[in-house]
């Protein structure tokens, strides 16, 4: 009865090893992802404020 009760502790610390996880790799995508996000909005911002600053210029151009 002992042994099997040894047993089932050894297969249950397995169990618990094998179940513990590793976050590192998920952090390391959340923060590509966030990374991405950040990126896209910048492009977008810069995308609208070039458009509307060559809008300008050429109404500054075409005064002159």
């Amino acid at each position: 009865m002992l042994k099997l009760y040894v047993d089932y502790l050894g297969l249950k610390a397995k169990l618990a090893d094998r179940l513990a996880s590793d976050e590192s790799g998920a952090t390391a995508i959340e923060y590509g992802l966030i990374a991405a996000l950040i990126a896209v909005v910048i492009i977008g911002v810069l995308t609208t404020i070039g458009t509307d600053l060559n809008t300008k210029l050429n109404s500054v151009a075409s005064s002159l």
